[in-house]
């Protein structure tokens, strides 16, 4: 019999043996505040400035998770850009031996970063009780002011809070003054392959757009695929003008060349307004089909330009 030992100190030391780099790492945010941005370059690379990583806010105590590619850097000097303006720094953060990046309180730095100057974020906004307007909440999120615009070119700004629902991707705007007519949503989820109207007001016209999908790529149920263009916050309207979803924050570059954009159901929007208060209208099914113009005029008073300045 051949001894035990030697053949598992063999095994033990094999190098094939060794524990492999993480696939993936997560930053998890115990800040205090909302972060609004992450850049994570190679540890003491020439250029630090990089790209922001993160597409959505992540909130005080949530976390985000990111893919590694295998020929990627283990040491990593991370910055997380919070809603204050200051920046969250660990320097040197090996995500392979241990791929949970926390920044906590000490990670703060004393000062702001110094900013770029930021162009207003724009987007749409729905009308759906006196006083408060329905939108996408990442074109809420770190803003300084927001102001509103309706059709006929009456300005108005928000005042705080905002109302946001993270899971969602939605937010609440209180607008003093603001009135106007409101569109009815519809209780039951459109088809897939049916045609409604995405009626962005930043958009140059209304677009006629088709239902690709129920659900997001990965499983969210509380969503809905379409194909064309829409800003943020957008309706989207059957021939009967009435809501079937609002459309979320712009995709990765390679999603916004395909065209296929996602919105939040309408179901699961009027269940945000009523659990903050807001009490919705259903259109009946008896409501008659429109044309597209026809929807477009229905709507038109009841949306509105929005814009967020951040810094």
């Amino acid at each position: 019999m051949r001894p035990v030992l030697p053949i598992l100190l063999s095994l033990l030391a094999t190098p094939a043996l060794a524990q492999a780099p993480a696939g993936s790492w997560r930053v998890v945010n115990r800040t205090g505040q909302a972060a609004l941005g992450l850049v994570a370059v190679e540890a003491g690379a020439a250029n630090p400035q990089g790209r922001n990583r993160l597409r959505e806010a992540v909130a005080d105590g949530a976390e985000k998770r990111f893919r590694r590619k295998a020929d990627a850097p283990c040491r990593l000097d991370l910055r997380l850009r919070l809603s204050d303006g200051r920046e969250a720094v660990r320097s040197g953060h090996d995500v392979c031996a241990d791929p949970m990046v926390v920044f906590d309180p000490a990670s703060v730095q004393a000062t702001a970063a110094a900013q770029p100057p930021q162009r207003p974020a724009s987007g749409t906004g729905l009308l759906v009780a006196p006083e408060r307007v329905l939108t996408s909440r990442a074109l809420t999120d770190g803003c300084t002011r927001i102001t509103l615009r309706g059709a006929n070119g009456q300005a108005y700004s928000a005042v705080p809070p905002v109302q946001g629902n993270g899971e969602l991707g939605l937010a609440i705007l209180s607008v003093p003054g603001l009135s106007g007519p409101r569109l009815p949503f519809r209780a039951d989820t459109p088809k897939r392959g049916e045609a409604v109207m995405a009626l962005g007001f930043a958009a140059a016209q209304p677009a006629r757009v088709e239902v690709s999908g129920l659900g997001s790529p990965r499983g969210d149920a509380n969503r809905l695929a379409f194909n064309g263009p829409a800003p943020p916050g957008s309706p989207l309207l059957d021939l009967r003008a009435r809501v079937v979803g609002i459309t979320l924050e712009m995709p990765e570059p390679q999603a916004r060349r395909s065209r296929k954009l996602q919105a939040v159901r309408a179901e699961r929007a009027m269940a945000f307004l009523r659990a903050a208060g807001v009490a919705p209208s259903l259109g009946p099914d008896s409501l008659p089909e429109r044309s597209a113009e026809a929807v477009e005029e229905a709507a038109g008073r009841s949306v509105l330009a929005v814009s967020c300045e951040r810094g």
